[in-house]
């Protein structure tokens, strides 16, 4: 079994209402999102490949693209958007159109993410 992935960006406001007073992450603020998404499955004899690109990209952009620019506390389902909460939202978007969807990974920063596999 081969693993292809593809990477999006998406830039998006927040803040967590859940966090005790004074934590930064209760102030609004904001991120540029890094979302990897990995598909597994055998290469198909006749292209030799997992999947086309162009076609993942078709099924993940529009998720994407409900996240970009937007304020994810006003999202249905996102009150309350921790890294963890936001990857399960996106999972549970991609999961029925990609049944070969293997892992997702999302930076809120070059340094700190969340990882959702099954």
């Amino acid at each position: 079994m081969m693993i292809i992935y593809k990477e999006f960006s998406f830039d998006a406001a927040h803040f967590l209402p859940n966090v005790p007073e004074g934590h930064k992450c209760r102030r609004l603020h904001g991120h540029t999102y890094l979302l990897k998404v990995c598909v597994a499955g055998e290469a198909k004899a006749h292209e030799q490949w997992v999947m086309d690109y162009g076609d993942l990209k078709a099924v993940v952009k529009p998720v994407v693209d409900e996240l970009d620019h937007k304020y994810l506390n006003d999202i249905k389902g996102l009150e309350n958007p921790t890294a963890e909460k936001v990857i399960f939202w996106i999972w549970q978007r991609l999961k029925p159109a990609l049944p070969q969807l293997k892992r997702i990974e999302l930076k809120e920063t070059p340094g700190s993410g969340v990882i959702y596999e099954e």
